[in-house]
C-alpha cells in the first residue's frame, strides 16, 4: 500500500469524521436502531493483497442489501444469462421497496438490487439449489475466507417481524407469476441473506474478486468469468445506490453497493476494493458520511473509473 493512498484515506477520514451528520438510523428495522450512530470506518484492499484501514473498520455491522450483489453473483454463476428473463438491468428511479413499477412491467423488477429484484433472485436460487440458504452461506464463507460466518438470527427476526413491505412485494410478484416458490420460504431466505454481518476489512476482501476479473485474491479461484464480472460491476454503477445511483456515479465515480446498515462497498477494477461504514442514512437510504468519505477519497486520489 503506497503511503500516498494511506495519507489520502486518513485525511478523508479526519475530514469526514467531524462533519455534522444529517442522516438517521434505519429505525424501521428495530435491531438496527440500537447501533451507535457515531461509528465511522473505512478499509481498502488492493489487488496486490495489501490493505489498510482507519477508524471502526474492524467492528462488525449488518451488511443488509450489500449481500444482494453476492446472491446475484451466485445466481449468475449457476444460471448465466437465463436470469435476465426474470429481472431487468435498468435503474429504477424509485425507492428500494417501491411497488409502483412492478405492475407496469408485469412482475419483472427493474434490477436485482431493489428489494423486489433481490427477492426474485432468492426465488431463482431456491429453485436451482438443493438448500439455497446453506449453499449461499457456504459461497459467502468461501469468498470472505470467514469459515464461521453465519446469519444473524436477531437481525433476521427483527426484519421478519416488521418487513410488511417486503411481504407485499413478494406476494404481488407471485400474483404476477414471477415467484415460483412459496412466498414464505422466499422471504425467509431473503431476510436471512440480508442479516449477514461483516466489518469493513472483511467486506472489502469479500468483494475483491469483482476488482480482480472474477477471481479470488488469495488463491486465484475463479468465481465468475470476466464478462460476468464486468456486468455485475456495471449494475453496481447504475443501480447500486437505489434512487441515488446517478449521484454516486457523478460524485464518487466507482461501481458500488450500499446497505441500510450504513455500509458501502465500492471498487476500482484491477486496482482496489474499499468498504466504509457509518450508520446514519440520508433520505435515499445510503450512508451520509460513507458517501462523503468515498467522494473525498476519489477526488483527492483521482482514482475514479472516469
Amino acid at each position: 500500500m503506497t503511503s500516498n493512498f494511506k495519507s489520502i484515506i486518513e485525511n478523508a477520514y479526519q475530514h469526514t469524521k467531524p462533519l455534522k451528520d444529517q442522516g438517521k438510523l434505519a429505525t424501521y428495522i428495530p435491531e438496527l436502531a440500537n447501533v451507535n450512530p457515531d461509528k465511522l470506518g473505512v478499509h481498502m484492499t488492493k489487488i496486490d493483497g495489501t490493505s489498510f484501514g482507519v477508524g471502526d473498520h474492524l467492528e462488525k455491522f449488518s451488511i443488509q442489501s450489500i449481500a444482494k450483489v453476492l446472491s446475484l453473483a451466485l445466481a449468475v454463476k449457476f444460471l448465466g444469462e437465463k436470469i435476465w428473463t426474470r429481472v431487468d438491468v435498468e435503474p429504477s428511479g424509485t425507492k428500494f421497496d417501491s411497488l409502483l413499477l412492478l405492475e407496469t412491467y408485469k412482475g419483472i423488477p427493474r434490477n436485482p438490487f431493489v428489494n423486489s429484484g433481490a427477492i426474485v433472485i432468492c426465488d431463482i436460487l431456491i429453485s436451482h439449489l438443493e438448500n439455497a440458504r446453506e449453499e449461499f452461506l457456504e459461497f459467502v464463507r468461501d469468498l470472505s475466507d470467514i469459515p464461521n460466518l453465519t446469519y444473524s438470527d436477531n437481525i433476521a427476526d427483527s426484519e421478519k417481524a416488521t418487513g410488511y413491505r417486503n411481504v407485499a412485494l413478494c406476494n404481488f410478484i407471485k400474483s404476477l407469476g414471477n415467484i415460483k416458490n412459496d412466498p414464505a420460504e422466499v422471504l425467509d431466505f431473503y431476510f436471512d441473506m440480508c442479516s449477514l454481518e461483516m466489518n469493513c476489512e472483511q467486506l472489502s476482501r469479500t468483494f475483491s474478486f469483482l476488482a480482480n476479473g472474477g477471481k479470488k485474491l488469495n488463491d486465484g479461484k475463479k468465481i465468475l468469468t470476466s464478462s460476468q464480472t464486468k456486468r455485475l460491476n456495471a449494475l453496481m454503477l447504475t443501480c447500486g445506490f437505489y434512487d441515488e445511483s446517478g449521484e454516486f456515479a457523478f460524485k464518487v465515480g466507482l461501481p458500488g453497493k450500499s446497505g441500510v446498515g450504513g455500509g458501502i462497498v465500492a471498487l476500482y477494477p484491477n486496482k482496489y476494493t474499499m468498504a466504509v461504514w457509518s450508520p446514519r442514512l440520508n433520505a435515499n437510504g445510503n450512508s451520509f458520511k460513507g458517501m462523503k468519505l468515498l467522494e473525498d477519497i476519489t477526488t483527492h486520489s483521482e482514482m475514479s473509473i472516469f
